[in-house]
């Protein structure tokens, strides 16, 4: 066996967990864990050595959050109004719409958002256009 395998194998019970896609809820528990840690670590250091470890615990998170909590699509009008729930805003507070009564129409579904308020709202809520589809 070689040394590095050597190596690897005497501490594979402290590596294996940080390496493993989490099964259970608590084990996504105690990575999500390890990565705040790691990232804590890190820091703004681009060249820190744990960087690739932290990249890596966040992408078996992310496809531990995509299996078992699915994001699924919202309607446009949904997803408005979560964004203005979030922010605190009123019917008459986007003037990216127009009027407040446009503004309830398309929150009640009657109406839909073109493309103009699409551009409008992903711009003043920094979220992707996609959002909105």
């Amino acid at each position: 066996m070689s040394a590095i395998l050597k190596q690897a194998a005497e501490h594979w019970h402290f590596v294996e967990p940080l390496l493993t896609k989490p099964k259970t809820e608590a084990q996504y528990d105690a990575l999500t864990e390890v990565l705040d840690e790691l990232l804590d670590t890190i820091g703004d250091a681009d060249e820190h050595p744990l960087r690739s470890l932290a990249s890596f615990v966040g992408d078996l998170i992310s496809a531990y959050d995509a299996e078992h909590y699915p994001i699924l699509p919202a309607p446009g009008h949904e997803v408005l109004r979560y964004l203005m729930e979030e922010r605190g805003l009123k019917q008459d507070e986007l003037p990216e719409i127009g009027k407040q009564s446009v503004v309830s129409e398309i929150l009640s579904g009657k109406r839909q958002l073109n493309v103009r308020h699409i551009r409008a709202l992903s711009q003043r809520f920094s979220v992707p256009v996609e959002v909105f589809f």
